[in-house]
């Protein structure tokens, strides 16, 4: 059955977006004045945060407190139903290199459910748990490779009628469908499934259209309305928006993940490119506590509302993410565009809350909206609070440099080229990893 929706009624704002963005980037921002933001190591209070016990105790509750009411969103607290079932396994996947397994998180109460697809390599060769890195995916499991196992879930794409009507934009109707054999693979340069299993990891993915599809109405087809209050119709100011929800559902697969004795439930990695990167360090920001899922992050150019700085005012704006992906972000967001002075938070704060895990953040040269330098600052502030736990960070001499990998626990990392999750990236991460996990080979 194909489900055709269409969000023309949708914020009318959304259309500003094209209008102000250009095909050389002329629209991107500059800095134009000495940058100042918040500092990680001083309470609300104006308490001195000299230990890592003191951020523990003081700077990281309320950090996650503000990031939930001023970006985010609140993460529901209530349960929800939620049922997990392995639907397929294959030993001999990949070229005899892998076994693949399938499993179908379901959340909810029928007949009001949402699945979520998860496809899992495994290395066939493993000597014991593995490993093992988890991302969201952008066009379905099928799209990350061409293993001919991988099921054809639906997915929601643009409507290829409405292509050369330039204006509309994220303004198309979007379409639910079966996606053919033919797109099998389409965007598999982003998962080198077969890389990464023969270094010793395994690789979990899921459609982040399951969770909640990515358009301005997306929301109807998510899990955000299972978690709705009685009577309630539309997000309040400070509730999630849809990377908040992603957030949530990399955590659904974390908890499966803990389970599978194939897995090293100590080292789950949490990698994520562009807005699924922002989505990462949501989700990881918030693991905290005796059940703490993910042991390290990898953030691939995550940019602004993930590891960028905003009041640099380079690259993205708030005000552009906001007008362009007004569904992203919390309500209460909206109240910094065009005032990012205002802005109680930044990105260095957001990377602070990682500590002291294992983190890399990654930036692309030709990538002006997520601005490298502003990522490479961002890692060099967070660094402090890396400290406070005894870990390395980047060095407070350290530069920003094009090709040069700098820092230990915080790795920061500009390559040459564009936006993108490439397998050379992979590779850098899987050296990364390798110096914390020390998979058998």
């Amino acid at each position: 059955m194909i489900s055709k929706i269409s969000f023309h009624q949708s914020l009318s704002a959304c259309v500003l977006f094209f209008c102000f963005t250009t095909a050389d980037n002329s629209a991107i921002a500059q800095p134009t004045h000495p940058v100042t933001w918040p500092g990680p190591l001083v309470a609300q209070s104006g308490q001195r945060i000299a230990s890592g016990a003191d951020f523990d105790a003081t700077r990281r509750p309320e950090l996650l407190r503000e990031f939930a009411e001023h970006v985010y969103g609140i993460t529901p607290s209530q349960t929800i139903p939620i049922r997990t079932l392995v639907t397929s396994v294959d030993n001999a996947a990949l070229h005899g290199e892998a076994i693949r397994k399938q499993i179908t998180i379901t959340v909810g109460t029928a007949p009001v459910t949402r699945d979520l697809h998860v496809l899992l390599y495994l290395p066939v060769k493993a000597k014991g748990a593995v490993p093992v890195f988890v991302g969201l995916n952008f066009d379905g499991n099928v799209s990350t490779t061409t293993d001919p196992g991988v099921d054809l879930n639906e997915v929601w794409t643009p409507d290829p009628a409405e292509s050369k009507i330039v204006l509309l934009g994220a303004l198309k109707d979007n379409i639910r469908h079966r996606p053919t054999e033919a797109s099998r693979g389409s965007d598999a340069e982003k998962w080198p499934f077969e890389a990464i299993v023969k270094a010793g990891y395994g690789v979990a993915t899921l459609y982040a259209g399951d969770i909640e599809p990515d358009f301005a109405t997306g929301i109807g087809y998510g899990i955000r309305p299972l978690f709705f209050k009685p009577g309630q119709y539309m997000p309040d100011l400070t509730d999630w928006g849809a990377i908040g929800a992603w957030a949530w559902g990399l955590t659904r697969v974390a908890d499966y993940l803990v389970t599978d004795p194939a897995i090293d439930p100590r080292a789950i990695i949490l990698a994520g490119h562009s807005r699924m990167g922002k989505a990462a360090l949501w989700a990881a920001a918030q693991d905290q506590g005796p059940a703490q899922r993910f042991a390290m992050v990898i953030s691939n150019e995550s940019g602004q509302g993930g590891a960028g700085l905003s009041h640099r005012e380079a690259g993205e704006t708030i005000w552009h993410l906001n007008v362009a992906f007004p569904y992203w972000f919390s309500p209460a967001f909206h109240a910094y565009n065009g005032r990012p002075q205002e802005y109680p938070l930044d990105g260095h704060l957001l990377l602070s809350l990682i500590a002291p895990r294992p983190l890399f953040v990654a930036s692309a040269q030709d990538d002006p909206l997520s601005d490298p330098e502003g990522e490479f600052l961002s890692a060099k502030a967070a660094s402090s609070v890396y400290r406070l736990f005894g870990r390395e960070g980047v060095p407070e001499s350290a530069t920003f440099k094009v090709g040069s990998l700098t820092g230990k626990d915080i790795r920061y990392y500009c390559r040459p080229g564009k936006h993108n999750m490439l397998p050379e990236d992979w590779q850098r991460y899987i050296a990364f990893a390798d110096e914390y996990f020390h998979p058998a080979r």
